[in-house]
């Protein structure tokens, strides 16, 4: 019986116009067709590529193509996809680790998990996993402002300020696990802290020297509503460190626990009547009706589709949870070593490092005279760090069997008072300009100092029992 004799003839209708875009695509168009029609049999001395180009009347270009019988312009198509693909992904890649301001830190997690895989000392490994953390928690409020471009403004405030405290929340999971509630607490703290002062101020800061004209307005009924949330918790962090400290429990140990345990249910359905007021009854209050105006004359680019910011964002949360890992493992034996007290590295270095995304996003807001974003980031992240992430620790540590609470301490929580309080007077009148973000700046350096000299005495690792 004959073989068959191979069949390789394809005539294949290309469009003048997409034909002359460019002279390479002349030949690789007709590979994208999927349609092709067998005009005859090759011969032998037919088996090699061969292109002749004839013009239709109709203005259309028909490519005879002899091609081998083992069809390489499937080969060649995937190829091409493939290759343009790889392309189109390592230029993305690219552009979101590029852009930041300290890239130049992203070989620092290399440098950690080389020295965690060698086992070389703590101070080193707690060193380079602090540096590595900073460029990928500024990554990630990058991808979080490309998702906000999906969701909106509202949202995407919301967004920012979640994914800005990934950071806190996935070191304060990793130190609970490891039953470090003193790290826990104080890391929380700091982060509350620094966003109320230092995020906040140096937005105010840079914004008024920007826009020296006058003072600059945000939204002061939004405002006033989340001083009235940290105040709350403030409250909810003040009466278990009150009763440990007068020793007026009924049960020594149990009664403060108890009492955490509970106010951090409270605090968690307040949190969510917080999110349905903002997101869904009184969302108005939180949408400047100037928002429609200015968006239509700055539209900011989008870099990243909603798969890719989606791909990103667990991507750089994968990598900051195993940096965080490393770091606490090595924060206690790194404390000694390099001879910086553990309650000013929990409170202050830690918390810089994890909020550079909100520090950042808040600045760059201000001087773009959009405070009530900045306010968003900032007040917005500390707020959901008092309502939500320490009672979620709580309750975490509750089912863990972990004895954490809210007893943060005399010295801690007065500290958190003073600071809400000043704050609250700050954003009273709903304006902003570079001395009052100067006075938040020199609070927060005042505090610095105070956890610098500060002995911390724990008084609550060995509470009660579960």
């Amino acid at each position: 019986m004959a073989s068959p004799t191979p069949i390789s003839h394809f005539s294949i209708d290309v469009s003048i116009d997409a034909h002359k875009q460019s002279s390479d695509n002349a030949e690789a168009n007709p590979f994208l067709e999927d349609e092709f029609e067998c005009k005859r049999p090759l011969t032998s001395d037919e088996q090699s590529m061969d292109y002749q180009r004839l013009t239709k009347p109709n203005g259309v270009l028909n490519h005879e193509i002899s091609l081998p019988c083992d069809n390489p312009h499937k080969v060649r198509r995937w190829f091409c996809s493939s290759a343009a693909h790889l392309r189109r992904h390592g230029e993305c890649s690219w552009h979101v680790l590029s852009g930041s301001k300290i890239w130049w830190l992203l070989p620092a997690v290399i440098a950690a998990i080389v020295v965690k895989v060698l086992g070389l000392p703590q101070a080193y490994l707690f060193t380079f996993s602090l540096l590595g953390i900073a460029p990928l928690a500024e990554r990630l409020g990058f991808v979080t402002e490309q998702l906000a471009n999906f969701t909106g403004a509202t949202v995407g405030g919301l967004l920012n300020a979640t994914f800005g405290n990934a950071t806190e929340m996935i070191i304060s999971l990793f130190a609970l696990q490891n039953g470090l509630t003193r790290v826990v607490q104080l890391s929380l703290l700091g982060s509350i802290l620094s966003n109320m002062l230092l995020v906040l101020g140096c937005a105010f800061f840079s914004g008024g020297l920007v826009h020296m004209q006058g003072d600059q307005k945000f939204n002061q009924a939004a405002a006033v509503v989340n001083s009235g949330l940290l105040l709350m918790a403030v409250m909810g962090l003040l009466f278990p460190a009150v009763l440990h400290s007068t020793h007026t429990e009924v049960h020594d140990g149990l009664s403060e626990l108890n009492l955490s345990r509970f106010s951090s249910c409270i605090m968690l359905i307040a949190y969510a009547s917080y999110l349905y007021f903002q997101l869904k009854s009184h969302r108005q209050l939180y949408d400047p009706p100037d928002d429609a105006e200015e968006s239509g004359g700055e539209s900011e680019d989008v870099s990243l589709s909603l798969k890719g910011a989606l791909m990103w964002l667990g991507a750089l949360t994968l990598f900051i949870s195993i940096l965080s890992n490393y770091l606490v493992d090595a924060i206690e034996e790194a404390s000694s070593s390099l001879s910086i007290p553990l309650a000013f590295i929990s409170v202050i270095i830690l918390p810089i490092v994890g909020n550079a995304a909100e520090h950042a996003s808040a600045i760059m807001f201000a001087v773009k005279d959009k405070l009530d974003l900045s306010l968003a980031v900032a007040i917005g992240s500390s707020t959901q760090i008092s309502m939500f992430v320490i009672p979620f620790c709580v309750v975490v540590g509750w089912i863990a069997g972990k004895p954490m609470d809210l007893n943060f301490q005399l010295f801690e929580t007065a500290t958190l008072f003073t600071t809400v309080i000043v704050v609250a007077f700050m954003l009273q009148e709903g304006k902003a300009n570079y001395f009052k973000g100067l006075m938040l700046v020199l609070c927060y350096l005042i505090v610095g100092a105070s956890f610098f000299v500060h002995n911390d005495i724990p008084g609550g690792e060995d509470k009660g029992k579960n």
